[in-house]
């Protein structure tokens, strides 16, 4: 992953989480937020952004990263945030996590 194409984005709890574009598609991408204790901590979440620009209308379409990483505005990626989900199945509360 390029140093570029990774922000920074500050959680409510004060976290300084790593926020990475993956997986893009025609009409959705996948933002996953990196927590700072590194990829082996199993805190990171993921969370589904859906593209509207015009390749979402064509199936054989892809939305670039680093052009969903320009529409994301913070407060885009404080919703998204709110709605991610823990990647690892370690941390989830109902597995005992």
């Amino acid at each position: 992953m390029a140093k570029d194409s990774m922000r920074l984005f500050k959680g409510p709890e004060g976290t300084h989480w790593g926020v990475e574009v993956k997986m893009p598609t025609a009409s959705n991408a996948m933002v996953v937020f990196h927590h700072p204790g590194g990829k082996t901590s199993g805190m990171d979440r993921y969370s589904w952004y859906q593209w509207r620009g015009p390749e979402a209308r064509s199936v054989t379409s892809r939305v670039a990263q680093g052009t969903v990483m320009k529409a994301l505005s913070e407060d885009v990626i404080a919703l998204l945030f709110r709605r991610s989900m823990p990647i690892s199945a370690g941390t989830n509360p109902l597995n005992g996590g």
